[in-house]
């Protein structure tokens, strides 16, 4: 793992989270959820490609971890702690009055829901304050738009691609920028309880 001092965390509250994964990407995001040692004070978003699956997705991971897994909705207020999922064949934005919309315009990086569309939409929203995280995929959907995550100021996680099952969109991240920190997915789960455990409620400035 290299990247951004920790303490980076501490002085700059994130408020949400945004994470993005393709091909291989539930296993690693089970490994990821199974890793939190506890529930996020802020809520989780997540955009997988093969979101026409979402509903099994969904009931794949309900009784299994402590946390609370749903699809988001449109004009949903997000709640903190949860873990939303992009329904299928919906872009996934999230709005400055802590809402989501969902869009049915044109694939992006031949994908809808995407990840870019997501995290550009996270970093509109919440700037410096947003969290990205790329875990493994097979296309480039994703690099682009954690690279605007890390361009407004906020933290951004990599996958280490040596330990995706397909290492093609961690890549394409790591050849636009320096993320804070790449990991493997039980590091991060285990990086993140430690550090988000320290935050203030959402919504609770510094």
């Amino acid at each position: 793992m290299r990247g951004l001092p920790t303490a980076w965390l501490d002085k700059k509250p994130v408020q949400c989270i945004v994470l993005g994964a393709s091909a291989g990407g539930v296993e690693a995001i089970n490994r990821f959820l199974q890793s939190l040692t506890q529930p996020l004070p802020i809520p989780l978003i997540i955009t997988l490609h093969i979101a026409k699956h979402a509903t099994f997705f969904e009931h794949a991971f309900r009784g299994k971890i402590p946390i609370t897994v749903k699809e988001a909705e449109d004009k949903e207020h997000w709640e903190a702690g949860v873990v939303y999922l992009a329904p299928p064949d919906y872009h996934l934005l999230l709005e400055t009055d802590g809402q989501f919309s969902l869009s049915s315009e044109e694939p992006v990086c031949y994908a809808r829901p995407s990840i870019d569309v997501m995290f550009e939409s996270a970093t509109y929203s919440f700037g410096n304050r947003a969290m990205g995280i790329l875990l493994t995929g097979a296309n480039e959907d994703g690099a682009k738009g954690l690279f605007k995550i890390h361009q407004s100021g906020g933290f951004c996680l990599v996958q280490d691609p040596r330990e995706a099952q397909c290492a093609t969109m961690p890549e394409s991240a790591l050849k636009l920028f320096s993320p804070s920190h790449i990991f493997s997915v039980e590091e991060m789960g285990r990086f993140l309880s430690q550090r988000l455990s320290t935050l203030p409620p959402m919504g609770v400035e510094c």
